[in-house]
């Protein structure tokens, strides 16, 4: 095969033009065979430039094609398998049971499985960080708990700054806790209560999940807002909080409502009001702390979350199924049964609620000196 010379209108190519003079023919010949090339010359240019406007303009028609052609979106065919949503917590909390009741609904709308994986540990690090590093396809969630996206971030130096590693998607449900004692306690009410400890400085211990967990943050808003003279008592469990308070070593706890309801509906105990924003349906003889605290509220939240990246279209299909499930007669039932409240909303909406949420809860830690060392 002859090497690759440039071709007779000047671009390279396979097509070669060598003069004939080379070959040593006459000059009469010659001058024949130039007219000759000349004239395929010619009409090769002719015919080149021909094809250059056939080309330029079939281009021009896909580019137009393509330009008027909506992109098809990647949600159109999400999902096309399971779907793993991490709970960063042991089987059995409520952040895992609220994950389960949501999940078969979710997997009804969206058509597909959904797989529960539970990795605890490290106050939610663990299964935050594996759902961070995930690939944001809309095939990895991860549900998320005020507690562990806010006030653990907050006081804790985390390799992670969930704000930029996750995508809120959707909110599930707001949750309050409630305030006891024992029947004996002096205070029935809250408004008795915080005289009481004002009377009685350092007197009235509350026993907590820990110092900064949420527990006492909602107890250090109370003095902040109201005055409440207190001692927080951290614990690892609320085994030993019940144990210690119905013992007297603690005179108040505060936690999760639907965990201390049993105990005040069976007499054991007195509330002396929910940190929420409404009363409790099925307890609504027990006042909020706003009620006599005006602008007191602190409400925990649940909601699921993606890895950051992860298609709009996508997170909107998620929220849409959640929304869907949240909404469903028989799971009311349940979620009212653990003191949960609907909250759902857009993506958007879900954002708000945890940036705001983070400058709150952010304040009060900071004042507390509880917040880690950047």
């Amino acid at each position: 095969m002859g090497k690759t010379g440039r071709n007779i209108d000047g671009r390279f190519g396979g097509f070669q033009y060598r003069p004939d003079n080379a070959h040593g023919r006459s000059s009469r010949r010659n001058h024949g065979e130039r007219r000759r090339h000349a004239d395929t010359r010619h009409a090769f240019n002719k015919g080149g430039r021909c094809m250059d406007k056939i080309f330029a303009w079939t281009i021009g028609i896909l580019l137009s094609l393509a330009l008027a052609s909506p992109t098809p979106s990647r949600a159109a065919g999400y999902p096309d398998h399971s779907i793993r949503i991490i709970v960063p917590y042991p089987p059995g909390d409520l952040a895992d049971v609220i994950t389960r009741l949501l999940g078969n609904d979710m997997a009804q709308s969206l058509g597909q499985s959904i797989v529960v994986e539970n990795h605890p540990g490290a106050s939610g690090l663990i299964g935050l960080q594996m759902a961070s590093r995930a690939e944001p396809d809309g095939y990895t969630l991860v549900m998320g708990q005020m507690g562990a996206v806010v006030v653990a971030p907050l006081t804790n130096d985390w390799p992670i700054d969930v704000r930029k590693t996750l995508a809120p998607v959707a909110l599930a449900y707001t949750n309050y806790m409630m305030l006891v004692a024992k029947p004996d306690f002096p205070a029935k009410t809250l408004p008795e209560l915080i005289a009481y400890s004002r009377q009685h400085p350092g007197r009235v211990r509350v026993g907590t999940n820990g110092e900064g967990g949420f527990p006492h943050l909602s107890m250090e808003l109370l003095k902040e807002k109201a005055g409440f003279d207190f001692t927080n008592v951290p614990y690892k469990g609320s085994t030993q909080i019940m144990s210690d308070l119905m013992s007297g070593r603690v005179e108040l706890t505060v936690f999760g409502y639907s965990g201390l309801y049993p105990y005040v509906q069976d007499g054991r105990l007195i509330a002396l009001g929910v940190t929420g924003r409404s009363r409790a349906p099925n307890a609504p003889n027990i006042p909020t702390f706003g009620e006599s605290v005006p602008g007191y509220e602190a409400l925990g939240w649940f909601g699921l979350f993606a890895p950051a990246g992860t298609p709009a279209d996508v997170v909107a299909k998620v929220n849409n199924a959640l929304n869907k499930a949240v909404a469903d007669p028989q799971v009311q039932v349940q979620a009212q049964r653990l003191g949960l409240d609907a909250a759902t909303g857009t993506p958007a909406q879900f954002a708000k609620v945890w940036a705001d949420d983070y400058a709150k809860w952010g304040g009060t830690i900071s004042n507390l000196g509880l917040a880690r060392k950047k």
